[in-house]
């Protein structure tokens, strides 16, 4: 497979694709600088304030950042790390926040008239970028069988036409729901309560795509499938392990918790096949000295192993803290079980395999591991999509967690685990049910407090519901947030899945391409953003979040939306649900889309450690979740935590000359949503459609910087067939980082990710081991 011709567009500066499925390509050469040795500081002062202005005007945008992250605001929709328990500064946000909520609270709209003079073709011809220039949605939108335009349609026709097509599918398993992490509490409840009415468990969400696999690591190894760590834990720590992220860009506010720990003595380590500058330098942008430029260093050892290369690396600080007698043989004692296996498959693991596979040295290893042996071991271990999206990924965090059971460095002060989750509210989603296969307890409780029988077949996760909608015609898709068809792999692939079905629907504030990716009919229902107010019959409403951390806390907009025809999103789920499975017994659909407080009442008789959540949840700070690890009580089926024993593995290209690509984001967007051209930290400028390589990988090509080159991607499945996948016109840009590595954007790059490479146990594409070869484009 490869790209489709392309043409100029020069409405857009950029060179679209035949069919507008993938981003129009990049015209023209990025300006590309030194990569930076801090994040944050003056610039990003000035990059919020620039966004703000631009987006949504000085006077709104400025309300809207004295709101975010405050107990009497709305919880910030961009990263889910948590909020101090304490005094919040005034400026409770971080540079990502303020792009997010000044992107939320613009007020220019659009509608009826804007369609109208934009067709499907026109809109797909635009970027990403573009598109979420246009504004806010202003009212429901209808594209019919043939169409070329989107129509306005009322609210309670597109309940209907939902309704209609729903009824017509010979079995509830052929409509797929899908969930983003953006959706609130009340919302998801109420969103898997009306889907299991209908009868399936059909609700794959994004953390399919992110952090999957650390919920299937943790809840076999601990008994939950959530860190265990506090923001207190962080100041606390005596190290703090950062692998497979990159907080400056991907989780800003992280920044200052790393260095109030480096300011009371804690050491950083950093893991991470590329330098980074969050990881390296942190000037605190709400402090003088931050300003002035003047940084704190953070990172006081920074490993770059290859692409993969996480699993032997905590491999060999297991053995160096078994060689060294440092195991904490009280803890493990008391608290593990499968000791004796694992120190039998450690002490077959050569040094020579474990600096092979990892690509690090064994004395670097050696000298992590005397880190973490020091003092009282108060060790945090911080990951994200750069541990979660491999082959491997379950056993890779696995192999974290060995680490931490070997040091005792589990529910004690400034000591645990923390996969640091990306969207606001991806962990409240799972906890309140959105799941394909959510456990028995859990469909037994939905029966006895709303008297039926909930379907017990697990359902489709993400890369299976793309493929059952690619195989099986006529399926209904329903996305409550997100933009599917860029956030999934395969881009290809996926936008085939979309278009052979009979209607998709998404629930959106802004314009996005999944709604230019569509079924033979389309929905577009605008939604409030978080930050606006949500009137209702009972009055104005608030709804809750989880963050990484597991505290729940109350969100509650402030802002006048910017158009009468938007509801919220647990209104539009009550409106599809009473139009599609009605009133029950037990359900007043619209009775409970008028006060949030009765989701809530329901929630507290279904999910364990909701107790008396309304109220709870009104009180400023908000409440933490159980959370069985912390106290050292294990909730697995032994009552002890397990060491895991998998053999040690990494990715491998099947030809050795080939490199190994991953995808990350830039600094100037937040998952697929772009908020501007330019990644500050790595040095490049206007232009997304560039990728990373080592020097000597490019000379050995031929390929020279600034260079426009062509990337194949490589993958076998099980009937040994080798799929090729090419996505062109990418620009070369030379980057401090291991041989036979590369890095690209997502969603760009992910054309290249192939929908059947999933990790083990969790499903989650492999978005950080695709095998791929770099060629210079012809003219």
């Amino acid at each position: 497979m490869s790209d489709d011709t392309t043409r100029e567009d020069p409405r857009s500066g950029a060179v679209a694709d035949g069919h507008g499925d993938r981003p129009p390509v990049d015209a023209g050469s990025p300006r590309v600088g030194a990569p930076k040795a801090w994040a944050s500081g003056l610039p990003a002062v000035v990059s919020t304030a620039k966004h703000v202005v631009r987006d949504s005007g000085p006077i709104r945008g400025v309300r809207a950042l004295k709101l975010l992250n405050q107990p009497d605001g709305f919880d910030c929709p961009s990263c889910a790390w948590p909020d101090p328990d304490g005094h919040r500064s005034f400026a409770e946000f971080c540079e990502n926040g303020a792009k997010a909520a000044a992107s939320e609270a613009m007020p220019q709209t659009i509608g009826a008239e804007f369609f109208a003079a934009h067709s499907v073709a026109d809109l797909a011809a635009q970027t990403d970028y573009w598109h979420d220039r246009q504004g806010r949605l202003a009212e429901p939108m209808l594209l019919d069988a043939g169409d070329d335009h989107y129509r306005p349609v009322t609210w309670n026709d597109a309940f209907e036409l939902i309704a209609a097509e729903l009824h017509q599918l010979s079995d509830p398993n052929d409509a797929i729901f899908y969930t983003s992490g953006r959706t609130s509490n009340e919302a998801a409840f109420l969103y898997q309560l009306f889907v299991r009415h209908l009868g399936t468990n059909n609700l794959p969400d994004c953390s399919n795509m992110c952090h999957e696999s650390s919920g299937a690591a943790l809840g076999a190894a601990i008994g939950i499938g959530k860190g265990t760590v506090s923001l207190d834990d962080i100041h606390a720590a005596d190290t703090i392990i950062c692998v497979g992220q990159n907080p400056g860009t991907n989780h800003p506010r992280m920044l200052a918790a790393l260095e109030t720990a480096v300011q009371r003595g804690a050491t950083i380590v950093a893991i991470n096949p590329l330098k980074e500058a969050g990881l390296l330098g942190f000037a605190h942008p709400q402090r003088p000295r931050g300003l002035l430029g003047r940084t704190t260093d953070l990172a006081g050892q920074y490993l770059q192993p290859r692409v993969n290369g996480d699993m032997a690396l905590f491999r060999g600080v297991a053995k160096a803290i078994i060689e060294r007698g440092a195991v904490d043989e009280d803890f493990v004692a008391e608290h593990t079980r499968g000791i004796e296996d694992y120190h039998a498959l450690v002490a077959s693991t050569d040094w020579g395999v474990v600096e092979t596979m990892s690509g690090v040295q064994r004395a670097e290893i050696e000298r992590l591991a005397d880190t973490l042996m020091r003092g009282e071991r108060r060790l945090v271990t911080c990951w994200a999509m750069g541990l979660t999206q491999h082959r491997n990924a379950v056993d890779t965090i696995r192999e974290v967690v060995n680490v931490h059971l070997l040091l005792g460095a589990i529910g004690r002060p400034g000591a645990g685990l923390c996969p640091v989750r990306g969207h606001s509210n991806v962990q409240g989603d799972r906890t309140m049910g959105i799941f394909e296969r959510m456990p028995a307890d859990f469909h037994d409780r939905l029966d006895e407090v709303f008297d039926f029988r909930s379907p017990r077949a697990p359902g489709h996760d993400t890369a299976d519901a793309i493929v059952a909608m690619h195989d099986e015609p006529g399926k209904v898709f329903i996305a409550l947030g997100g933009n599917f068809a860029q956030a999934s792999p395969d881009t290809d692939f996926t936008a085939r899945a979309l278009r052979n079905c009979a209607l998709t629907v998404h629930v959106s504030t802004k314009l996005n391409r999944s709604h230019l990716v569509h079924g033979q009919r389309a929905l577009i229902l605008p939604c409030l953003g978080r930050s606006e107010i949500d009137e209702r019959r009972a009055g104005p409403q608030f709804v809750t979040t989880e963050n990484s951390m597991g505290i729940v806390e109350r969100s509650q907009g402030r802002l006048a939306p910017p158009s009468p025809h938007l509801r919220s999103e647990v209104s539009i789920v009550a409106g599809i649900a009473a139009a599609t499975v009605g009133d029950t017994s037990t359900i007043q659909w619209q009775r409970l889309a008028d006060d949030y407080s009765r989701i809530r009442d329901l929630v507290e008789r279904v999910v364990p450690g909701f107790d008396d959540y309304d109220r709870r949840a009104s009180a400023d700070g908000g409440f933490s979740l159980p959370n069985g690890a912390k106290e050292r009580i294990w909730n697995t089926s032994t009552g002890r935590a397990g060491f895991g024993v998998a053999p040690l593995s990494v990715f491998e290209p099947t030809d050795p000359h080939r490199l190994v690509l991953q995808t990350s984001r830039s600094h100037d967007q937040f998952n697929t949503t772009i908020y501007g051209l330019d990644d500050r930290y790595r040095g490049v400028r206007g232009h997304r459609r560039v990728i990373y390589l080592n020097a000597a990988d490019m000379a050995a090509r031929g390929i020279k910087a600034m260079d426009t080159v062509d990337i194949t991607s490589y993958w076998s499945g099980d009937d040994g067939v080798v799929e090729e996948r090419t996505a062109a016109r990418f620009v070369a840009v030379p980057y401090d980082m291991p041989a036979s590595t590369a890095m690209a954007y997502f969603p760009e790059a992910n054309s290249l990710v192939p929908i059947g490479s999933t990790a083990e146990v969790s499903g989650t594409p492999t978005s950080k081991s695709v095998e791929i070869d770099v060629a210079r484009s012809t003219p």
